[in-house]
């Protein structure tokens, strides 16, 4: 299915994908500690009520 290539290419990849990420947030941890504290409770909320609303349309949708 996938040349030996194409697999050494795609590990290759992800493991400098990663390594990339990981250096990039510890880059800007200071930055995102000052400027979007709180954030991540609205996002949490925000979330849960997107799958609620989900929910509630299977719900209805199923029902009538």
């Amino acid at each position: 299915m996938f040349s030996t290539g194409q697999i050494y290419f795609a590990i290759f990849f992800v493991i400098v994908f990663v390594i990339a990420m990981v250096f990039v947030y510890k880059k800007d941890f200071k930055i995102h500690k000052t400027f979007y504290k709180g954030s991540s409770l609205c996002v949490l909320v925000g979330f849960l009520s997107f799958v609620a609303i989900l929910f509630v349309l299977k719900y209805y949708l199923k029902n009538y």
